[in-house]
């Protein structure tokens, strides 16, 4: 009988390992590339739809409803390049996003710089890197500035409940954000993360040379806790050779972030702990039986 049962477990056992108990629905992808704006403005807002209205600003949440957006632009018509710090906590607060990279910091900047407000012209992201081509091959998707990792190409968010000041941890159903001048295919590209770190899945945006790119993820059975961004295969510097594609970013928009729930164990680990228990007191009782002559399982 121990003999018998013991297969039988070892065949359910296995059966929840190979066999998933529900598959996860897939994600709603928005994707666009484009010249200008204009070519992917469609998209942005088919995004911003999927994720709700209204925009909720810097208003304190956690709000039923809505999302939040960032433009980097400080109200437009503001041409300040910032320096570079990581982490990036400027809208940490007030929108609950706080971003990080590997590199030297992030900084936010226009192209080029305004010779009325920089009459240096160092400015920009073609002065702060010294590549005058920055400032032909970058554009905005919302005037003025765009938004770049230094001394890497990756970006890393993390969420927070809106008005808590990084004390609350929250999670979003979706994120999308901009890209400026994709030249190579696979380089460019968002990673979502659950709660638990394990990633929901890695989607490139698409290529326009000196253009502008959408992606947007909007997850249905799942909430992401943390991206990833990579922009391009090289951080920014001055020497750009064949083969580098150097990208930055503009505007990122998310669903209004809520409270991080503790995530459950799921339902296949926990039938599979509660049979390896069995299994176990299975074999004692044997043990046990062995000396009596009488079997129980």
């Amino acid at each position: 009988m121990h003999m018998l049962l013991s297969r039988w477990f070892i065949i359910i056992l296995w059966g929840f390992l190979i066999v998933p108990m529900s598959a996860s629905a897939v994600p709603l992808t928005f994707s666009s590339a484009g010249a200008n704006a204009a070519a992917i403005q469609g998209s942005v807002d088919d995004f911003r739809a999927a994720l709700g209205d209204p925009n909720n600003g810097n208003a304190t949440g956690p709000l039923a409803a809505g999302r939040r957006e960032i433009n980097w632009d400080g109200g437009g018509n503001n041409f300040t390049t910032t320096a570079p710090v990581t982490p990036f906590n400027v809208f940490r607060n007030t929108r609950g996003a706080q971003f990080t990279t590997p590199g030297t910091g992030l900084t936010q900047a226009p192209p080029t710089a305004d010779l009325v407000q920089d009459p240096t012209g160092t400015g920009g992201l073609a002065g702060l890197f010294n590549n005058p081509t920055y400032g032909a091959i970058f554009s905005t998707f919302s005037a003025e500035r765009l938004f770049a990792p230094v001394g890497s190409n990756i970006t890393d968010g993390l969420f927070f409940i809106p008005g808590t000041n990084g004390a609350a941890s929250a999670t979003v159903s979706g994120f999308g954000a901009v890209f400026s001048d994709v030249d190579l295919a696979d380089t460019s590209s968002i990673e979502y993360f659950d709660l638990g770190g394990s990633s929901l899945g890695t989607f490139s945006a698409d290529t326009f040379d000196n253009g502008l790119s959408f992606l947007g993820i909007q997850f249905t059975d799942e909430l992401i806790s943390r991206v990833r961004i990579t922009t391009g295969n090289s951080s920014l510097g001055p020497n750009d050779g064949a083969g580098i594609d150097v990208v930055v970013l503009d505007d990122f928009l998310y669903s209004e972030p809520q409270a991080a729930a503790v995530p459950e164990p799921s339902t296949w680990l926990l039938l599979g702990i509660g049979l390896a228990g069995f299994g176990w007191r299975c074999r004692d009782l044997e043990s046990w039986t062995s000396r009596t002559s009488t079997s129980v399982c």
